[in-house]
């Protein structure tokens, strides 16, 4: 007898008020295990009539489909014919139908995108996938900047202005408000986009679809900038240190939070034995040797830390 244990906190054992309850499927019952009281004796299987051994089977045969993503202008409710060569089956498509196979798709990938908006979205949305594989951000950020662009189109706010510079600002505009920024420096170049492009067509939206996203910290730059610079742990602590300390004296008060992160970064890679060069920093961080240099000798002379150079 195939039977499953259940803690339903939303139902308790009238009798002896056991949260212990047993569904039994091939009697359709619901029991105490407890005191054996039947509660339902007409419970539905709500599970899928088939079983599956591994992974694979349940993959091919579940019939659900892939979840609702809106990195897809269909939204991935659409029907997809697969670029792969063969069948249902597993089995490769024979040489003679595939000229046939290859219309099909291509048809199908036509009718798909209905009128010039759908165009507009799918190609959009195709360059964002792009420049977040080339920034290396997480899915969860790229579907929000996603459903920053529809709100963008929604509010007819792409009119007269390029669709790569509102791409590239949705993303800016995505990574701060999950916490994860990544600099104008970073995306114009993973994009090829003019920096003060994007600047503008951030400013735009922010203000049209009132993101109110608060200022970046230095906080938010330092892990990313020593993952880059191969700092263990330590150096991300002790840079978080000085961070902290600069902030509380006011030393980053109108300064750039980059230009401070990296500093930090600077100082405390000497601190901990693993120094690392104002040129490196500046590569990395997207600011250059001067601006750091000055942010160090700022928070060297506040926190009493010796001077490196």
């Amino acid at each position: 007898m195939a039977s499953k244990m259940s803690d339903d906190v939303s139902k308790r054992c009238p009798e002896c008020n056991s949260e212990h309850l047993v569904k039994d499927y091939e009697r359709g019952e619901l029991t105490c295990n407890d005191c054996g009281m039947v509660l339902e004796d007409s419970i539905i299987d709500q599970g899928p009539e088939w079983r599956a051994f591994d992974s694979e089977q349940d993959d091919r045969r579940a019939r659900t489909g892939s979840p609702m993503t809106f990195l897809s202008h269909d939204k991935g409710l659409a029907t997809e014919i697969s670029w792969s060569n063969k069948d249902y089956y597993g089995k490769r498509i024979p040489h003679k139908n595939r000229a046939q196979i290859y219309r099909v798709r291509k048809w199908h990938q036509r009718i798909r995108v209905s009128n010039a908006a759908e165009r507009n979205l799918s190609l959009a949305l195709q360059m964002l996938n792009d420049n977040g594989a080339k920034l290396g951000i997480p899915k969860d950020i790229k579907e929000t900047a996603a459903l920053i662009y529809r709100r963008a189109v929604e509010k007819n706010l792409i009119r007269g202005r390029s669709i790569e510079s509102i791409v590239c600002a949705s993303i800016y505009a995505a990574c701060r408000m999950i916490n994860l920024p990544r600099t104008l420096d970073e995306i114009s170049k993973a994009s090829e986009v003019n920096k003060k492009k994007i600047g503008k067509a951030y400013r735009h939206l922010a203000k049209e679809l009132s993101l109110n996203l608060k200022p970046t910290t230095p906080y938010s730059y330092i892990a990313q900038f020593c993952n880059k610079l191969e700092l263990d742990k330590q150096a991300i602590v002790v840079s978080e240190d000085i961070v902290r300390k600069s902030i509380e004296l006011g030393i980053s008060s109108g300064k750039g939070p980059t230009g401070v992160a990296a500093a930090s970064i600077y100082i405390a890679s000497v601190m901990v034995g693993k120094p690392r060069t104002q040129k490196e920093i500046a590569r990395v961080s997207g600011v250059t040797e001067v601006t750091i240099r000055n942010r160090y000798k700022e928070i060297s002379k506040h926190l009493g830390i010796p001077e490196m150079e």
